[in-house]
């Protein structure tokens, strides 16, 4: 790795290389596409990008003058890294923004965070972690492909980041002073991916919504689909399961808000709804009650051993995934109703093949044989050490509403870091958990924050952030987003949507 270094930085010449003279340049494994200066001007978005859903219409956004690097990497025979490098003509900060991706990835789909990094003065960057919808949907790409699996769970955005600081330094007359990463979902798996093995690459990492244990999360999932496929008296239709919301929000939401603030606060006795005698909408068999226990308790195996964590009381079930699926299923084909999305990690991922029959699927024995083929993908290693002596700080939030990866999910990884590291880790780490927040946005709550600016206040000046304000554009709702396990508590008087009525308070 030293001599890959070496001689990458014997072939960059000096500081100054102009915008077009980057194509120019040799580094490893790297072939440099093209290289333009593009006016400043609204962003033509590239067909078929991923766009913040509502976003869709707004008018287009004008960028500075930037140079555009299109460069792909190819670090194996078998990888085909597509990479963009964004770099501002004029006012660059100084700084490195590194952006991340969702889903499975298979293309560049940092733009939003891209756009607000070079309004901000940065360098920035994104990458399609190494394949595209040509190598197939979901995880298909992986059928045959193991370079390209590694090159999704953590290759592909290291090397982007050492590529891209390289042409950073060749662009500029100074060099960096930070670099920053920022990402939700399979984003904030990368981000702590990247705080456990490469500690060096940023000074502060942003990680929303952690998608970090993929291999459990997607498996887990597939179980209970398939435990429902087989136990079809189980299903929860979506009748029973906005009740079982509204009976909590009942309980728990005392505030009217129409969310809960600290999903912590409030304990619910799901055992209550079952039915007393005829079943009804009212009321929960004892199978649903199952249904139920397993959607906010999450899914173990036989042993009672935690495979991936339950959804905290503020979530409403996700029907679609546990009844609408479920009932359209047909029992005579592998992969009907078991949704690719999510199947693919244990046909494709965990066994290599397209015709994996459901019907054998054992939690017990397939879970270890699954986590032994693909269980690097995910980043649950809670030793941290490294990051934090580099200097690292790390910010992670997540929306408590959160209907697709659940909150208690990045709770548990914060929290086995203060297993293996000790308590007392805040003057590096933080969590902030965002009330109302859907999927990395969105929702009733304060999903509106500016991470970026607390993050470097933190490292480069020093002042750890003691809240966030978040705030609501459609309600104009304010609130204090408090460090994990912090929470802001309501004073008691004054407007419920104004901050200054909210304060940090420990548990």
């Amino acid at each position: 790795m030293i001599g890959l270094f070496l001689a990458a930085a014997l072939s960059i010449p000096n500081h100054g290389v102009t915008c077009s003279g980057l194509k120019s340049l040799r580094l490893p494994d790297t072939t440099i596409d093209s290289s333009e200066t593009v006016p400043a001007g609204p962003f033509v978005w590239p067909q078929g990008a991923f766009r913040t859903p509502g976003t869709e219409n707004n008018p287009p956004l004008k960028l500075p003058e930037y140079c555009r690097v299109k460069m792909v990497l190819r670090p194996t025979s078998d990888s085909n890294i597509n990479v963009e490098l964004w770099l501002p003509v004029k006012n660059w900060n100084g700084k490195f923004m590194a952006t991340g991706n969702g889903g499975w990835a298979g293309s560049i789909q940092g733009y939003a965070d891209m756009i607000d990094a070079l309004h901000r003065g940065y360098a920035t960057a994104a990458t399609d972690t190494g394949h595209s919808a040509a190598d197939g949907p979901s995880g298909m790409f992986a059928l045959g492909h193991p370079e390209k699996v590694v090159d999704f769970a953590y290759r592909s955005l290291h090397l982007m980041t050492v590529r891209s600081k390289q042409l950073i330094d060749a662009f500029y007359p100074t060099q960096i002073n930070y670099s920053y990463y920022k990402g939700c979902s399979t984003g904030g798996r990368q981000g702590v991916m990247e705080a456990q093995r490469y500690p060096g690459d940023f000074d502060g990492i942003i990680a929303g919504a952690l998608a970090n244990r993929h291999i459990h999360m997607h498996t887990a999932q597939i179980a209970e689909l398939i435990y429902l496929k087989r136990h079809p008296e189980a299903v929860v239709s979506n009748a029973k399961a906005d009740m079982v919301h509204a009976a909590v929000m009942r309980q728990c939401d005392t505030l009217h808000e129409g969310f809960l603030n600290n999903p912590h606060q409030c304990s619910f006795d799901f055992s209550s709804l079952q039915c007393k005698g005829a079943e009804t909408d009212s009321c929960l068999t004892p199978a649903q009650l199952r249904t139920v226990e397993t959607f906010y308790g999450g899914v173990k195996n036989s042993k009672g051993e935690l495979i991936f964590s339950g959804s905290p009381v503020s979530v409403s079930m996700n029907t679609r995934l546990f009844s609408n699926i479920v009932q359209r299923a047909s029992p005579n084909t592998n992969t009907s109703g078991l949704m690719p999305f999510l199947f693919d990690t244990v046909r494709i991922l965990g066994f290599h093949d397209p015709n994996y029959d459901w019907h054998k699927f054992n939690l017990d024995r397939d879970m270890p044989v699954i986590d032994a083929a693909a269980g690097f993908v995910d980043a649950v290693n809670p030793d941290l050490r490294a990051f934090k002596a580099a200097g690292g700080k790390l910010i992670m939030y997540h929306g408590w509403d959160d209907p697709a990866i659940t909150p208690e999910n990045t709770i548990y990884y914060y929290n086995s870091v203060l297993k293996e590291m000790g308590k007392g880790q805040g003057n590096w780490m933080r969590l902030f958990m965002v009330p109302g927040m859907g999927h990395c946005r969105g929702g009733p709550g304060p999903y509106d924050f500016d991470s970026i600016t607390a993050l470097e206040k933190w490292r480069e000046d020093g002042r750890a952030p003691a809240s966030i304000i978040g705030t609501n554009p459609q309600s104009g709702l304010s609130r204090p987003l408090c460090p994990y396990p912090q929470y802001a508590n309501y004073n008691g008087t004054g407007d419920l949507k104004d901050a200054a009525n909210w304060t940090c308070t420990a548990p």
